[in-house]
């Protein structure tokens, strides 16, 4: 009983107004100002390094604004790292399951069920495989985490906690399509196949009580998905 109220306490982990303004505002600059500065300053920069230089800038800003959030967190990390490690392992079970029966549902909406985002990935990796893999495993998960998680459904979990989930998975899905949509509206649908890692991504940071519980389920996330998706292209 006593393990079961623990796991069921309140969800305390919380940016500052200041932290959580700093994170919110790198959005707008990530998805767009700095790519066109860089591509600006540095026009044949490949996509790959364009890439891994938006991510690499974004980490450092995020640890040097974040930091003091990141470290609030870690404690809870400390306390529990056995039941943190227990989230992560069962919520990527279930993502598994998730994502078996979204794959169900493309395949009944469209003929080929190729992601662009996953192609793109692919992509990169061919080319710059060392930068690539830094890219997904570290500096995506640590500036995604902090906006996505800390930013907006942190911020609004103290709000509504059913709208905290529904603008948080519906915003970190649109997210990762988007900029394929915009040419191409009918990858809007592939949107669907981040939904279970979106709530889940979510779930963990609020049964866990900290950033870092989302963080490194997301680390591990990308790690093995980075790996499949290589593996499965060598083979094919």
């Amino acid at each position: 009983m006593e393990t079961r109220r623990r796991e069921q306490a309140p969800f305390t982990s919380r940016q500052s107004t200041a932290e959580r303004i700093l994170a919110l505002v790198w959005l707008p600059i990530h998805l767009y100002l700095l790519p066109q500065a860089i591509c600006r300053f540095f026009p044949t920069i490949d996509t790959s390094w364009l890439n891994v230089a938006v991510y690499a800038i974004g980490a450092v800003y995020m640890l040097l604004t974040q930091f003091r959030f990141l470290r609030r967190d870690f404690d809870p990390l400390c306390d529990r790292p056995g039941y943190m490690l227990l989230e992560i392992l069962l919520s990527y079970g279930a993502m598994l399951l998730f994502n078996m029966a979204i794959s169900g549902i493309l395949l009944l909406l469209i003929e080929d069920v190729d992601n662009p985002n996953n192609a793109a990935v692919i992509d990169m990796a061919q080319t710059s495989s060392g930068p690539v893999a830094a890219l997904a495993v570290f500096l995506a998960p640590i500036v995604e985490e902090l906006v996505f998680r800390a930013g907006i459904f942190g911020g609004l979990r103290r709000v509504n906690r059913l709208l905290a989930y529904l603008t948080c998975i519906l915003l970190f899905s649109l997210y990762h399509v988007w900029g394929y949509a915009i040419s191409d509206p009918a990858a809007w649908v592939y949107a669907l196949q981040y939904l279970p890692v979106t709530f889940l991504l979510c779930r963990i940071y609020e049964r866990t009580n900290s950033i870092w519980g989302s963080i490194l389920f997301h680390m591990f996330v990308n790690f093995i998905a980075l790996n499949a998706l290589t593996m499965l292209e060598k083979l094919l």
